[in-house]
């Protein structure tokens, strides 16, 4: 594995984490088809997949991208009174709208992420909900304008070079599952009743076979993989392999607020985007332009990380870490210390 670190904590085996890089390669390949790739049994890639689900290490679910649908998604940052911030991060992670959620080390701010299915939805949020909580002092919300990195993307970086070329064409794999992309479609998609079951059911389970989407659905399973295809096609949805940081040794998480010369915007974002720490990357609106979240082993390489690799590309003008103390949403799945619970609806 390059550069990979198994956490030990969480007994996860080399093998492991190639079943985690086949799945982020093709994340709804059959169980054969990733066992013939990597070498291994059926049965054995069987086992450690639920293995590894069961233990809270990875989930697929897909995951909708609001923008296809004409709406934007926004960053927020809230300051809080002394005390509070775990019912207001507990408050949000529940909301179907909220689908990231992080506590700031200072043990005041609480980061999240919106992606609102319509403007009232979004407007009940951050125009009344959140203002009228007397826990919140301030409040500032910042709009998604290019999204760099995110998505499928996240940790494939990390994993490049786990499974050899020949490995992943055997899965199908024609490159990196992210590319750069406006955050709002210039074209919305209009999506029937059955195509919100069927984003429904992959929501609870990105690999949920087409018989079990066709029965969620009431459709049939040809059918189903028809819309299926259309709907990852528009990208109305990506199937993410949500992994827990700590599992690959990723113990050190920060916000990075970025104030970069406008011109070089696309280029930072860009070359943020190559970096194998940053998870997410994205141009906002306000004070900071660039907005990225950084996994690292430990504050050690953090500082490395953030002071001659971040610190050193053209254009930056100033820049914020701001660690992590707690995830407790990430990608719409809630999380319990180090470990992924499942989706808001199992909370």
């Amino acid at each position: 594995m390059a550069g990979v670190s198994v956490s030990q904590s969480l007994a996860i085996q080399p093998d492991d984490v190639r079943i985690i890089r086949a799945l982020q390669v093709a994340p709804r390949a059959s169980f054969a088809s990733i066992a013939a790739a990597l070498g291994l049994t059926e049965g054995t890639v069987n086992r450690r997949y639920r293995r590894l689900h069961a233990e809270g290490v990875i989930r697929v679910a897909g995951v909708v991208n609001p923008g296809a649908w004409g709406q934007s998604r926004w960053l927020v940052r809230l300051r809080c009174r002394p005390g509070s911030v775990t019912a207001i991060a507990g408050a949000l992670a529940k909301r179907d709208d909220v689908n990231w959620v992080a506590l700031g080390a200072a043990g005041s701010e609480v980061t999240c992420a919106t992606q609102s299915r319509d403007q009232a939805q979004r407007e009940e949020l951050l125009g009344q909900r959140l203002p009228r909580t007397a826990a919140v002092l301030d409040i500032s919300a910042f709009a998604m304008l290019r999204q760099f990195m995110g998505g499928r993307g996240h940790y494939w970086a990390a994993l490049h070079g786990t499974l050899s070329p020949e490995q992943e064409a055997m899965l199908g794999s024609d490159g990196p599952p992210f590319a750069e992309s406006p955050v709002v479609t210039d074209h919305p998609v209009h999506l029937s009743a059955e195509d919100e079951r069927i984003l429904g059911a992959l929501a609870a389970d990105g690999r949920a076979s087409l018989v079990d989407l066709a029965r969620a659905a009431d459709s049939t399973p040809g059918r189903v993989s028809r819309r299926l295809g259309v709907l990852l096609q528009q990208r109305v949805v990506h199937i993410d392999v949500e992994i827990a940081p700590a599992a690959l040794g990723y113990h050190a998480r920060a916000n990075l607020w970025l104030r970069v010369h406008p011109s070089e915007v696309k280029n930072v974002g860009r070359s943020l985007a190559r970096e194998p720490e940053i998870a997410f990357a994205a141009a906002i609106s306000g004070p900071y332009n660039i907005h990225a979240v950084a996994h690292c082993r430990d504050l050690d390489e953090l500082f490395e990380f953030t002071s001659e690799r971040i610190g050193a590309l053209p254009g930056l003008q100033s820049m914020e870490v701001s660690p992590v103390l707690r995830h407790v949403k990430q990608a719409g799945t809630l999380l319990s210390g180090d470990r992924l619970v499942g989706p808001t609806t199992q909370a």
